[in-house]
């Protein structure tokens, strides 16, 4: 609307103005001050007269389906209507509809591997954007030919697992190689060429990332947490933890916040929550006990 229609009087005839539906006229000579075009309703509209089902649009779009969730389905809600030679008409259209949707191997391998992408976050209970992220990067592997001679599910689980450390998720490579369907040699090989072809922006693991899952399996309160928080960072910056496994230190700090606090907790609870042996948690314990 124009700076004059917000005064009371007409810029024309000094006459009063009014509004009339989307437009300000004055009522003395009939001058369209302004006028707002834009339909400021819902976005929706109902094509079955259902009150109940006012939509027009159907799912976002996203980056877990090899179309991008752009095709459509022939539904089976009108079969029970259809007899006889009707029915099988529908069905022969329904079977060329699906395979027309993947034209080229390329996209029969985005099926298979977004599937099991999305079977690997719904496991771990991942976010959407770890989601979204593994199949970006999955693509980025196939326009690189990098799945050649490599299989579809280890590069599922290599994906997966570098979205998470590209979002900072703290998962293990242990967490994800078990929820996987490749073996360990099939995940490690799609991780290295991942890594080593896309220039990853990985860095070091930070231990502090596990203190809040570890502390929640333990059953330990946020005192043990922010106490093994602190000796997490004080450790990092005097670097008493050298090359250790980030989760073994996660444990190792949280066992002795624990121990500090005169929490009950012992060195094969702690170990086993991370993964590691207790042999490498006692040397997290020492390194901090030395620190201080």
């Amino acid at each position: 609307m124009s700076e004059s229609a917000t005064t009371d009087s007409c810029p024309e005839c000094g006459g009063r103005l009014t509004a009339s539906g989307d437009e300000t006229l004055c009522s003395e000579c009939g001058l369209v001050v302004g006028a707002d075009r834009i339909d400021r309703g819902p976005e929706w509209r109902s094509f079955d007269d259902d009150d109940g089902n006012r939509k027009r649009t159907g799912a976002p779009l996203t980056r877990s389906r090899h179309d991008r969730g752009l095709s459509t389905e022939i539904g089976y809600g009108s079969g029970s209507r259809l007899t006889g030679r009707k029915r099988r008409q529908v069905a022969r259209m329904r079977r060329e509809h699906n395979r027309s949707q993947i034209s080229t191997k390329v996209e029969r391998n985005q099926v298979y591997a977004f599937t099991e992408i999305r079977r690997l976050v719904s496991s771990l209970s991942l976010s959407q954007t770890v989601r979204d992220g593994a199949c970006s990067l999955f693509r980025s592997a196939q326009n690189e030919d990098l799945l050649r001679g490599r299989s579809l599910e280890g590069f599922a689980a290599a994906t997966t697992y570098a979205a998470c450390r590209v979002n900072d998720v703290s998962r293990t490579i242990d967490e994800i190689g078990d929820a996987a369907r490749a073996d360990r040699d099939e995940f490690k090989a799609a991780y290295s060429a991942l890594n080593r072809e896309l220039g990853l922006p990985i860095g070091p693991i930070d231990p502090r990332e596990y203190l809040p899952r570890f502390a929640s399996k333990l059953e330990l309160g946020p005192t043990v947490e922010r106490r093994a928080r602190e000796l997490a960072t004080d450790g990092r910056e005097a670097n008493v933890f050298g090359s250790r496994d980030p989760s073994g230190v996660a444990a190792g700090c949280l066992y002795t916040a624990a121990c500090e606090l005169d929490r009950e907790l012992t060195q094969k609870e702690a170990a086993a929550v991370a993964d590691v042996s207790p042999v490498t948690l006692r040397s997290v314990f020492q390194a901090l006990c030395e620190m201080r």
